[in-house]
């Protein structure tokens, strides 16, 4: 039961989140940012955000910076809007999974067009 419930919440946190992130936050440190993944552990008491960041490494440590600073803000803004009597604690991530995908794309498009010459 209490699994069911985390994954649940992981959706909730995700969805708000992502309101929280194109709307609310000012931060001019945070650019452009999404979430890739929200796991909830079974006792509902900590909260992982994967970040994954568009740019360079400059620009993704900003970002990631400008995402812990405005933690509690973040926390207490999830709380209102999921109307929890607890909000777990929440530590971000960053995921370059994307980032990482990406290469593997362009890497067998490459081979696609090596192979297409012979």
């Amino acid at each position: 039961m209490s699994e069911y419930r985390a994954e649940r919440l992981a959706v909730l946190i995700k969805e708000e989140l992502g309101n929280i992130l194109q709307k609310d936050l000012k931060d001019p440190r945070i650019g452009f940012a999404s979430i890739t993944n929200v796991r909830v552990s079974r006792d509902i008491g900590h909260a992982k955000i994967y970040i994954s960041v568009f740019g360079d490494k400059q620009q993704q440590t900003a970002t990631m910076e400008g995402l812990e600073s405005a933690k509690g803000y973040i926390r207490s803004e999830l709380g209102k809007r999921i109307r929890m009597r607890y909000v777990p604690e929440i530590s971000f991530v960053f995921d370059n999974s994307l980032e990482e995908g990406a290469k593997v794309l362009s890497l067998l498009n490459e081979i696609k067009k090596e192979g297409g010459e012979d």
